[in-house]
């Protein structure tokens, strides 16, 4: 009996802003026979209120990706060479991890991020909604970046410089999975 051999799963991550749908896209467009899946895409159900999830030790498994696991195992049940995840969690969450082969994790320059994620979400806003968003940032969201840059970024794989062009951070990634 012939084994059915499983496409190999490339996990991105990065902070919000950082890159991962960009490059996920890239990548998927680049590699041979895969698909993606986009961690934004879902209505997970994760911790209420993110402070407190930091300050009790930010347990990544207090997410529910139910919705996202089963549709990465449909498509492992496919005939692919690749699935490309656009997932900020890399190996801390216990459900998907056992999936990953490769996680990348994208180091984006906190302000690069920041100003990516202006322009990408607040474009139409008006300026006391974009400051108060920055006051948001300061108050809690810096605080959520820091800890991936400390979580995350160790426990992926390869670590590729978020502030090159998307091609270069693509053939980056594409000479290390090769």
């Amino acid at each position: 009996m012939e084994e059915v051999r499983k496409p190999m799963v490339i996990a991105i991550a990065s902070i919000s802003g950082g890159g991962k749908t960009t490059v996920t896209e890239k990548l998927n467009g680049v590699l041979p026979n895969s698909k993606a899946l986009f961690f934004d895409d879902y209505d997970l159900e994760g911790p209420e209120d993110v402070l407190d999830w930091l300050n009790r030790g930010n347990n990544y498994n207090e997410w529910n990706l139910n919705p996202f696991v089963k549709d990465l195992e449909e498509l492992l049940s496919e005939s692919l060479d690749y699935v490309v995840l656009d997932f900020p969690f890399s190996y801390k969450h216990d459900q998907t991890s056992a999936y990953i082969n490769f996680s990348i994790f994208i180091d984006t320059p906190l302000d690069i991020a920041l100003a990516r994620r202006i322009i990408r979400d607040f474009q139409d806003d008006s300026a006391a909604n974009i400051v108060e968003n920055m006051k948001h940032y300061n108050s809690h969201g810096r605080r959520a970046y820091l800890e991936m840059l400390h979580t995350i970024q160790p426990n992926s794989d390869f670590i590729v410089d978020g502030s090159l062009p998307v091609a270069k951070m693509v053939n980056t990634i594409l000479e290390k999975v090769r």
